[in-house]
């Protein structure tokens, strides 16, 4: 972190609560940065105003604020958008676009090449002008725009079907809309790499894909990370080292992942999910609570009133919306693993981890299932589901302290 610095920065938009972007430049250097929530008719104004030396700009003003501008960036100019203003020592303003650098530190993280691929890049937005010119400038064969109206659209995706890097552009996907994709993969059976500028879910629904059939891939928090750095660059007139950005990107990522815990019912995953997550600050939601909470009424009740599947719509209904929050410690019930779809909504912004039980160590009393199967039999039909849905496996006794400190060895590793 740079230290010493008495300017007066922030972020323009229109909606800015979910903003990671106060957090970043923290990191970066000591100057104040505010978040400030203008109405468009308010932007001339505000950057007449004098009241900042260096700004950033997001949806939907990376436009607006050009007209007011003494001097335009040559990435910027090319873009057509403008994503951070300095106020230069005569008082006048000057507009560059940082999302250039952050984009191509994004690709050049993933070790990928686009010199002579073709690049279809999804969305027409301002975010996409980035993307194409990116890749331009490093060399790709053809780029190809993929909008709803235009000649190239979400029709005709077989056209391009020779495509070999997809980057998303679009904010189909995004918090608080998780789980749904602009498209399918298999439109591009040749794709060597995938991009989605979308940072929160972690995972959005076409890097998850993407994960599955083992194409390498990103999000864009790195990206968003790398043009924080190039604005506080321009705000302080210095250069920052590159491992600031995977420093704060790791960070960023750790902090904001969900610790999600399956295993066998009763290992104990509610009572350790409680400990570790007043440990590590986090707020703890037990799943089997939410769905009681939910239904007004026990699980027992439940699956004699509405049956198993009953219950599992339930479970994935709470899932989805837990799921795509940030930062939890969630405990799962031992069956969640059994439905395919919970896999994503588990994994979409968390790391899962299976807490590992011997089948005589476990109760029985008052667990619907268990009761009419023996812990043995259950063990043997799921723990090939829990391995599957696991990124992190456990091996867990009834020893509370000493499982504690096996999950705390994993998470802060």
């Amino acid at each position: 972190m740079i230290e010493g610095t008495k300017i007066r920065a922030g972020l323009i938009g229109a909606k800015l609560s979910h903003s990671f972007s106060p957090r970043i430049h923290r990191e970066l250097a000591d100057y104040r940065y505010d978040l400030i929530e203008l109405e468009e008719n308010e932007v001339g104004d505000f950057l007449k105003s004098g009241k900042f030396d260096a700004l950033n700009v997001t949806i939907p003003y990376k436009k607006t604020v050009m007209p007011h501008l003494a001097e335009i960036s040559p990435e910027a100019q090319r873009i057509g958008a403008v994503n951070t203003v300095v106020r230069r020592p005569d008082g006048s303003l000057a507009g560059f676009n940082t999302d250039y650098a952050g984009f191509s530190d994004l690709v050049k993280d993933l070790s990928v090449s686009l010199e002579g691929k073709k690049v279809v890049v999804l969305g027409s937005g301002g975010a996409s002008r980035t993307a194409i010119t990116v890749a331009a400038d490093m060399g790709a064969r053809a780029v190809v725009v993929i909008s709803r109206s235009g000649e190239d659209n979400y029709s005709n995706l077989d056209r391009h079907a020779d495509a070999e890097i997809l980057i998303n552009a679009t904010p189909v996907g995004m918090y608080p809309k998780n789980g749904v994709s602009p498209v399918s993969l298999d439109a591009f059976p040749r794709l060597e790499a995938v991009f989605d500028m979308i940072y929160n879910p972690a995972r959005t629904a076409l890097l998850l894909e993407a994960e599955a059939r083992g194409i390498p891939h990103r999000n864009g928090l790195l990206m968003l990370v790398s043009q924080a750095r190039r604005a506080a660059e321009l705000f302080l007139d210095t250069t920052i080292d590159d491992l600031e950005v995977k420093r704060i990107t790791e960070s960023i990522a750790r902090e904001t992942e969900n610790i999600v815990l399956v295993g066998m019912p009763g290992c104990g995953k509610s009572t350790l999910g409680k400990l570790i997550a007043e440990r590590l600050g986090r707020k703890f939601v037990d799943c089997d609570a939410e769905i009681v909470k939910a239904a007004g009424t026990s699980i027992p009740d439940i699956f004699a009133s509405e049956g198993e599947e009953g219950f599992r719509a339930r479970e994935t209904a709470v899932l989805a919306d837990i799921c795509k929050e940030s930062g939890l410690l969630v405990a799962t019930g031992g069956g969640a693993v059994t439905k395919k779809r919970n896999l994503p909504l588990m994994h979409q912004n968390g790391t899962v981890l299976f807490l590992d039980i011997k089948p005589d160590d476990l109760p029985t009393d008052g667990r619907p299932l268990s009761q009419k199967k023996t812990p043995t039999v259950l063990y043997a039909e799921r723990l090939p589901l829990y391995r599957a849905a696991a990124d992190v496996i456990i091996p867990i006794s009834r020893d509370i302290e000493a499982n504690m400190t096996k999950i705390l060895e994993v998470l802060t590793q």
